[in-house]
């Protein structure tokens, strides 16, 4: 046990040496957090609506009324209203607008008659986000036009009621828990990937070889060491992310327990794949060429970003195996539902076998020798 310490206790010191080592790990998970949450998430205000009015009669007045309150009250759609059709059209294609509603004629008329009134919306659907805002909120605008003006003594049509379980999450705070994952990956890369292949081109395994340090002492030292920094970086992240994007949950002692839990059980798995990885290799250059590729693979399809249920199938088998998309699902389900171990513990027992299987992998692949 001396023997693996000082090997941990050389790799902190290194570690706590390089302040720009440390800061690399913990910097770009929080910009990340910061720019992300904001750019992504947030509701559309100020949309160019067009607006061509062939109709001019009462009922197009209500729509044109619908937008003019809108306009005045929450601000997504800002209308501008136009003469002609076609320059309408025009300003669509070439950005001046978002989108553009027209009126036909005679729609007042077909309203009176109940004779199929449509109104037309123009969408860019290059910019499939802002196009599904505009029908959304075209569809809701409809959906109110056709509400009788005295409703019947009888409701004939069934009424949806929307029940909300947690308040109003931001993107942000949605953000948060792949944000804590990333830190401590971050922090395995370059903490136990890079510096483990750069100790090794500089010789300093060798060193250890001349020593009486056994083979599973140098594997547990490295290891742990590696753990160590990314518990660091989880914790980290963990206090500021959760001050940035104001998830008081997880400050609460109870809550605070599992998620020390799970950032231990996160680093150790994360550290022993990265082992795993790097056991055999012994060029530098090659965990800086393929770790942007092994960010891209893990982080993206765990659900951090977007929901799993919306991969296909290729994608879903990748979240299946990936460590990252339970550890992401065990910070969400404290940080965002205040939940507890009932609903973390799958994800506890996942990261802790994973970390078994890699290290029983990489274990005969180290050479104790050179």
């Amino acid at each position: 046990m001396n023997r693996m310490w000082a090997i941990v206790e050389r790799e902190l010191r290194k570690f706590f040496r390089s302040p720009a080592l440390m800061m690399a790990a913990m910097i770009l998970p929080l910009v990340q957090l910061i720019v992300l949450g904001n750019a992504f998430g947030g509701k559309i205000t100020g949309a160019k609506l067009g607006i061509v009015d062939h109709d001019n009669g009462t009922q197009a007045l209500r729509i044109r009324e619908a937008f003019d309150s809108i306009q005045a009250t929450v601000r997504t759609l800002r209308p501008v209203y136009y003469q002609d059709e076609k320059l309408a059209v025009a300003d669509v294609h070439n950005g001046q607008l978002d989108g553009l509603l027209v009126i036909p004629q005679e729609f007042s008329r077909r309203v009176y008659e109940q004779n199929h009134p449509r109104i037309v919306l123009v969408v860019d659907n290059t910019d499939n986000f802002m196009s599904s805002t505009l029908e959304t909120k075209l569809s809701e605008l409809t959906e109110a036009l056709n509400q009788p003006v005295f409703e019947p003594r009888i409701v004939q049509r069934t009424a949806l009621d929307i029940v909300e379980l947690y308040p109003y999450v931001e993107y942000m705070k949605y953000l948060l828990p792949g944000s804590i994952t990333l830190a401590m990956f971050v922090s395995v890369m370059i903490g136990g990937g890079i510096v483990y292949i750069d100790d090794k081109a500089r010789g300093v395994h060798e060193g250890y070889l001349v020593t009486p340090i056994t083979k599973l002492e140098l594997i547990f030292g490295l290891n742990l060491a590696g753990a160590l920094k990314a518990m660091m970086a989880g914790v980290v992240i963990t206090v500021i992310g959760s001050l940035i994007a104001g998830a008081g949950t997880a400050f609460r002692p109870d809550v605070l327990i599992w998620l020390l839990l799970l950032i231990a059980l996160t680093s150790i798995a994360f550290i022993t794949m990265m082992f795993l990885i790097m056991v055999r290799v012994d060029d530098p250059l090659v965990p800086r060429a393929i770790f942007g590729i092994l960010n891209t693979l893990m982080f993206f399809p765990s659900g951090a970003i977007y929901p799993v249920k919306a991969f296909p199938g290729w994608l879903r088998a990748i979240s299946a195996i990936d460590p990252f998309s339970y550890a992401v699902h065990g910070f969400k389900a404290l940080l965002l539902k205040d939940a507890g171990i009932v609903a973390i513990w799958p994800d506890l027992v996942y990261l802790a076998l994973f970390a078994v299987v890699m290290l029983a992998v990489a274990t005969p692949l180290f050479k104790r020798t050179l």
